[in-house]
């Protein structure tokens, strides 16, 4: 008893280590391109100071924590919070990145609690100009691990009293059925999640056995999932990282004097960075669909409002492949929607059909009524999905044509994100498509 109670105790803490690293790794990436984008302002001050307040608080949103960015006097040019602008901050991590030392810290304070701080030194040629400072919360992380650490206790407390209910029960007949739980469960235990409990009876231990044996499936097909998440996103994320790695390293073998390959490099980089941050983007989108207590904002909504402005927004993307969008609304409808996300699922799948429509294309939506639900047609004539690819479509990560994909920017998560985001709603969404005719995407909100 008491070894299992030091199991889980260290189970615990690699698992508060390992996410307390996470957070970590992610948070310096994000002080490391916020860097990036006030490069130009620390070292010049020909930039806007407005701008960089604005992009700052936009950061400071997207992520969720606050960010100071002081020069090398320590006098604060940028803050999300807007309490220091102007002031002298001299904070410990702070005063490490004007040192050229990237730096990071856990402090808990009585009113805000665990607060990660992070800073890293803005440089230009090896010289430090500023210092960039995240603090993010990590309250939310020590509360998950709780949590984890209740569910194991519940289970290892659980599994104490099912061990002393079967050691009463150890007799006769039991001993074979209870050795072949024993094997399964010890294969599991090693993370061997294929094998089977195979009893021949038909009485309560074959009860047990197929609960059991639908449990390990279960928990397969949960662990597999995982894996290939874990798998899709480390890829996606390592591509766009390499990209970078390569250019700065051809950047740093250029002449001084060669501005314009300078300036071909710096784009291709921003590029780079503008598609890992919709990465980001869309897995945090994940994240908060995915969890179950989410809270919809619904309101009464004309859709017919909504989708004029979504195509507003869209034409200028459109033009640019002189792609014809038009909109058609046979009739005004009014629903209850979270409308912010009903928006982004549409805005999902136009984005999708501009992709993979070629120049001088033409894409339609139309808005109609059908039966109990409100429908939203998203029509292309774009290249189309092969029937076989169809049923997969609005999986995560998955892209019909992976290279193509990424030529356009694609991560393979925006189909995914609107099909969460219409389920939520209790509505549907279809595709009817024709491999090399094009698309139509159908959007059903219910009515009521």
């Amino acid at each position: 008893m008491v070894s299992l109670f030091i199991i889980n105790a260290v189970t615990i803490n690699s698992i508060l280590e390992n996410s307390l690293e996470k957070k970590k790794v992610d948070t310096f990436a994000k002080a490391n391109i916020i860097s990036i984008r006030v490069k130009n302002y620390l070292l010049t001050r020909n930039m806007d100071l407005a701008y960089i307040k604005s992009m700052v608080k936009e950061y400071s949103n997207e992520i969720k924590s606050r960010i100071i960015i002081v020069d090398t006097n320590n006098i604060v040019q940028a803050d999300s919070g807007d309490t220091f602008v102007g002031e002298v901050f001299k904070h410990d991590e702070i005063n490490s990145a004007l040192k050229g030392m990237a730096t990071s810290n856990i402090h808990n304070f009585k009113i805000m609690g665990r607060v990660m701080y992070v800073a890293v030194p803005v440089t230009v040629d090896k010289n430090v100009i500023g210092a960039t400072l995240i603090s993010a919360s990590i309250n939310s992380i020590y509360e998950e691990v709780q949590h984890i650490q209740n569910k194991i206790i519940i289970i290892s407390i659980v599994s104490m009293l099912v061990n002393i209910c079967i050691s009463f029960l150890l007799m006769g007949l039991i001993f074979q059925p209870l050795d072949e739980f024993k094997r399964v469960i010890n294969k599991a235990s090693q993370g061997n999640l294929k094998e089977k409990i195979n009893i021949e009876t038909n009485d309560e231990f074959r009860d047990v056995a197929d609960a059991f044996n639908m449990m390990i499936l279960k928990l397969d097909q949960a662990d597999t999932e995982r894996k290939d998440f874990v798998a899709n996103v480390s890829h996606e994320l390592r591509t766009p990282l390499s990209s970078i790695k390569i250019l700065s390293e051809s950047l740093l073998s250029e002449n001084e004097e060669n501005i314009e390959i300078y300036r071909e490099f710096l784009q291709d980089i921003d590029s780079e960075v503008d598609r890992l941050n919709n990465i980001i983007s869309d897995l945090l989108s994940l994240t908060t669909l995915g969890k179950e207590n989410i809270i919809l904002n619904y309101r009464t909504t004309y859709i017919n409002f909504l989708l004029e402005k979504i195509v507003l927004s869209m034409k200028p993307l459109a033009e640019k492949k002189s792609i014809k969008l038009t909109l058609i609304l046979e009739e005004k409808v009014q629903i209850s929607i979270d409308q912010d996300k009903i928006q982004q699922a549409v805005i999902n799948v136009i984005d999708n059909a501009i992709k993979y429509t070629q120049q001088n294309g033409l894409i339609e939506i139309k808005l109609y009524t059908l039966e109990q639900y409100a429908v939203i047609a998203i029509k292309d004539n774009g290249i189309g999905i092969p029937e076989d690819c169809i049923p997969h479509i609005f999986e995560r990560f998955y892209r019909v044509d992976k290279a193509r994909s990424r030529e356009t920017g694609g991560t393979g998560l925006g189909l995914s994100i609107s099909w969460q985001i219409v389920s939520l709603h209790k509505g549907i969404i279809e595709v009817d498509s024709q491999y090399g005719k094009g698309s139509t995407f159908y959007i059903k909100l219910p009515l009521q």
